[in-house]
């Protein structure tokens, strides 16, 4: 079975601390086989860690965690930022346009900030053919998530839709790397996109930390990680 990743953060997201170098080297690490940088409406990061990737032996699908008019949405394998502030429905489309897909992470959670869609809107947008080809999974397990009890929330919509399952991390830091993964039968990003479209991936849940201890390790590597993000901004 193959292990992926697919909710990371690095310095080209406004909140994210940690280099491409170091993320592609704690992945190997882990042992995942896959892993997908998905900074906040920002594409750079996930494409300069695409060419980085042989290097290290895991493969990088490039991704954007987008800011929807409706709530966040993951999307993958596009190489071209799509606009923020655009419906959900919308946005899916635009994805699908660019040869994408999507998943959406942390539905109904709340608090920190979080903009999570809603079940309601969710199932709204799956009428539509189109959104539903390319809308292919929901995130059921988030590791670092503030609102633990929206994972619980989120297992019961896709149990409902019979919708692909997704473990990930939302790591904003490299601890938190790995807290949820995602298992596939294979080992390449391909044959994870099929397990995605054949509802055969599978959540494994690797560790879990208290929300204090979460902030804590993210408010040290924000700190740590000025000057790094500082460079960012100035590209």
């Amino acid at each position: 079975m193959g292990l992926a990743d697919l909710h990371l953060h690095t310095i080209y997201s406004y909140d994210g601390t940690a280099s491409l170098a170091a993320v592609l080297g704690r992945a190997k690490q882990l042992g995942l086989d896959v892993i997908a940088i998905t900074d906040h409406d920002e594409i750079r990061g996930a494409l300069k860690a695409l060419e980085l990737a042989p290097n290290y032996g895991v493969e990088v699908i490039p991704g954007i965690e987008i800011t929807t008019a409706d709530g966040d949405l993951l999307a993958f394998f596009i190489h071209e930022k799509v606009d923020a502030g655009l419906s959900l429905v919308e946005t899916v489309l635009r994805v699908r346009e660019l040869g994408g897909v999507c998943i959406a992470p942390h539905p109904m959670a709340g608090g920190m900030g979080m903009k999570s869609l809603s079940g309601r809107v969710i199932l709204k947008a799956l009428r539509n053919p189109q959104v539903a080809d390319t809308l292919i999974g929901i995130e059921v397990y988030n590791g670092t998530a503030f609102d633990r009890i929206g994972n619980h929330y989120a297992a019961i919509l896709a149990s409902r839709l019979n919708i692909a399952r997704t473990g990930n991390s939302d790591a904003h830091t490299i601890d938190t790397m790995g807290f949820g993964v995602t298992e596939f039968e294979g080992h390449t990003a391909a044959e994870l996109l099929t397990a995605l479209r054949n509802k055969t991936t599978k959540v494994r849940r690797q560790n879990e930390w208290s929300v204090v201890r979460i902030l804590g390790s993210w408010g040290i590597n924000y700190m740590r990680s000025a000057f790094l993000r500082l460079s960012i901004a100035a590209q």
